[in-house]
Parts: C-alpha cells; structure tokens; sequence
C-alpha cells in the first residue's frame, strides 16, 4: 500500500481522484465537478421531472429488465465479440487508424457491460455504489460511441440516459 502511495506521490496524484466522493460539494476533482453540474441542470433546473411513480418503476424494475436482457443476450455479445476477433485483422485493412480506434471501442463496450453486470446487485439494494458504477459505465458508452464516430448518438443517447440516471438518482443511498 505505501509502494502504491508513493506512485500516486511521485505523479502528483492523490486517492481521490481513483476514488471520488461525489458528495463533496468543495473538491476539485472532474467527476464530482460534472456530477454537481448534471445534478443542477438534470435535476434542478430540468424543465420537466419524471412523476415519482415512474421513477420507483425505473428502480425497481430496471435492474431486474437488465439482468433478464444481459443473460438472454449474453450469447449473441460473445458470438459478436468472437467476430470481432476473428475480424479484426481486416479492420486494419481500412488502415491503421480504423482497426486501432475499432479495437478500443470494442474494449471501452466491454468495460462498459461489466460494468452493467457488476451494478446490478447494488442497484437491487438501492446503494449509490451500484448508481455510481451505471454513471460510469454511461459516461463509457459515451467514449465508445465518439470512438465509432457517432457524433449525434453519442450526445442523444447520454443525455437521455443521464436524464433518467440523476432522475432516480435520489432513490439511493
């Protein structure tokens, strides 16, 4: 641990930007900057409000939908990922950029549905932890979409998705 210390020491970096807490309300780290601004413009000053009805059926519903979806499409993700391998030598094809931004973005999707699957049991229980890691893994779907060139999906999906996310967001604790 203290070998671990002294290489965050040596580049200037502190724990806190590793782990944030997103209920400090004075830091300096980006997440909990980002996190205090979508909470003001997604929650505070947002034009409309999901009713609070709705907003216990997305709690208590989604995460269930998500580990039904996961498992009934875990099959046809890894038979993609799979093609994917055996593809990825052509995507250099199309040049080094192509394959090398192809290959990230398939790795930055993986990350992103692990992500999804490690938060179901701590969104079940309604913990922050599980709230944080769907947040996270919102914020990677974003990358990944910027990554394929999906300029309007990118900004669409993750302004509908974080919506919905700091809507509920009071739900967990």
């Amino acid at each position: 641990m203290k070998s671990f210390q002294k290489l965050l020491d040596k580049f200037h970096l502190n724990s806190s930007i590793l782990t944030p807490n997103m209920t400090d309300t004075k830091s300096t780290n980006p997440l909990t900057q980002l996190d205090e601004t979508l909470e003001l413009y997604l929650v505070k000053k947002a034009p409309y409000t999901l009713p609070d009805n709705i907003k216990e059926l997305i709690v208590t519903y989604s995460p269930w939908v998500s580990l039904v979806l996961g498992i009934v499409l875990l099959p046809v993700v890894m038979g993609l990922l799979g093609m994917g391998a055996i593809l990825s030598p052509f995507a250099y094809l199309g040049g080094s950029r192509f394959g090398s931004l192809y290959m990230m973005s398939m790795i930055v999707s993986l990350v992103e549905l692990v992500l999804y699957f490690v938060a179901i049991p701590s969104l079940l229980k309604r913990s922050m932890s599980g709230w944080r890691l769907v947040f996270y893994s919102t914020l990677l779907g974003a990358v990944s979409s910027l990554l394929g060139y999906n300029v309007l999906g990118a900004i669409v999906g993750t302004l509908i998705s974080l919506y919905v996310l700091y809507q509920i967001k009071s739900y967990y604790k």
